[in-house]
């Protein structure tokens, strides 16, 4: 791991202020024993081109650091709350109640992100039209307050929810997801929100490093990878998200507008032995050709008009997340480095 003074200076020149360029989203989490103070972290990014973080919960002392910040805040309904909220509208308006509207309007508070790949987290314990049901219960919570054109509800998936996301063009659903995945479309295409997805092209070239090209992976392949349609790819990302185009054109939907958010996508700096491709190099490349692309305000081959927003995943590496090594260094910070 590079030390923490040689991040916080590699990250802090890639996010100073530059006129004439889109300002670039991050997800904040707190899985940390090192961590800094909200307050320091808000004031922290004021300085930079960051102008939405989205956190995992409703903490509320992160909710109000970002008070009078400038800063759009994308707050969360944890998994194990879904159900709950999906029961019916007081529960959701309970809910909303206590952990949201203390902190409006000086919080600017843009969206609400129900649960998080929560269709695939735990398939067999789940229920998935609970998540259909709880992202409607809040809907009508904002649409009773006035607030649903200032506040979304949208909910993160990862790429498990397709079928295959290769070739983009031919991407569907997966077949026991395609229910749901109508009616949660549906539901975004009505009310304006945008359709998010965790999109790791670090993880297909880890599992598959024969198969993948890293600079294709790393977001730099010049030389390109064309699909069966003409559609021809230099990242491996941008191919992601349009599979997942397709897979919503697949639905039905394709003459209603659905935006599309990259909710999560980064790169660690540090991985479980063997493991070649975190490194701080490939972690420095990927994060800056990442926020080189969030502020490009360019499309995909598929759709070279529309705009992705990028939320870069993370702030901060998280020492007591689970899930390994890598898990634990996603972040553009040290948690100790600030």
């Amino acid at each position: 791991m590079a030390p923490a003074s040689v991040l916080v200076l590699l990250f802090l020149a890639i996010l100073s202020p530059f006129p004439n360029v889109s300002a670039v989203g991050v997800n904040y989490g707190t899985l940390g024993n090192n961590l800094p103070s909200p307050r320091k972290v808000a004031q922290l990014l004021q300085s930079t081109l960051i102008d939405k973080v989205k956190i995992y919960d409703t903490n509320p002392e992160i909710i109000g650091a970002f008070s009078n910040t400038g800063i759009d805040l994308i707050v969360a309904v944890e998994n194990y709350h879904v159900a709950n909220i999906s029961s019916d509208t007081s529960a959701a308006d309970e809910w909303f109640t206590n952990r949201v509207m203390p902190f409006i309007p000086a919080t600017s508070i843009v969206a609400i992100a129900v649960g998080n790949e929560y269709l695939t987290t735990d398939p067999d314990h789940l229920k998935p039209n609970a998540l259909f049901q709880a992202m409607q219960n809040l809907h009508s919570v904002l649409v009773q307050r006035g607030l649903d054109r200032k506040i979304k509800v949208t909910t993160p998936h990862s790429m498990a929810v397709l079928a295959s996301s290769f070739p983009p063009s031919a991407s569907t659903f997966a077949t026991t997801l395609m229910p749901v995945m109508t009616s949660i479309v549906g539901f975004l295409a009505d009310t304006g929100s945008p359709f998010m997805v965790n999109a790791y092209p670090y993880f297909a070239y880890r599992d598959n490093p024969g198969m993948v090209d890293l600079e294709y992976a790393l977001l730099g392949n010049a030389s390109g990878v064309r699909d069966p349609k003409g559609y021809e790819y230099s990242n491996m990302l941008d191919a992601q998200v349009d599979a997942v185009r397709s897979a919503i054109i697949a639905l039905g939907f394709g003459n209603r507008t659905v935006e599309m958010t990259i909710s999560e996508s980064g790169w660690p700096s540090k991985g479980e032995s063997g493991d070649k491709a975190a490194t701080p190099d490939n972690a420095k490349t990927y994060n800056s050709r990442l926020i080189e692309r969030a502020q490009s305000n360019k499309g995909t081959p598929m759709s070279p008009k529309k705009n992705v927003e990028i939320f870069v995943f993370a702030l901060f590496n998280e020492n007591k997340k689970e899930g390994g090594v890598s898990e634990r260094n996603f972040g553009m910070f040290n948690g100790d480095g600030i």
